[in-house]
């Protein structure tokens, strides 16, 4: 990281150039979870948003965030189905109950939302 500031002269004043360096994670389109963290962080965490972003920090952290939460949602999705008796069984033999078994997956969504985005 380059720590030396440059300026550039703008009439009388010198001014400095202040630019961010490219971020890897730039180019990474955010799923539900990662959009809705930065929803969360420019609304109701400010400070942290602004931090984040001035470190460069922001498009990482989204990410990160973005791929934990879709990693725990099949973990507990997994297990949701398993303890509802939710088989391909069931799939094959009444696929309306199944689809609507497993459409019943907002208790899932909350402990997502709770444990990552709304912290």
């Amino acid at each position: 990281m380059n720590n030396k500031i440059t300026y550039n002269k703008v009439g009388d004043y010198y001014l400095p150039n202040l630019t961010l360096e490219e971020s890897k994670f730039k180019n990474y389109h955010l799923g539900k979870y990662g959009r809705m963290r930065l929803n969360y962080l420019k609304n109701y965490k400010k400070a942290e948003y602004i931090i984040l972003f001035m470190d460069n920090k922001l498009n990482e952290h989204l990410y990160n965030i973005d791929i934990e939460c879709q990693k725990q949602f099949e973990i507990l999705m997994k297990h949701f189905a398993e303890r509802e008796n939710i088989t391909e069984e069931l799939k094959a033999n009444n696929q309306m109950e199944w689809v609507s078994r497993m459409n019943n997956k907002n208790c899932v969504d909350e402990i997502i939302l709770k444990e990552y985005i709304y912290c």
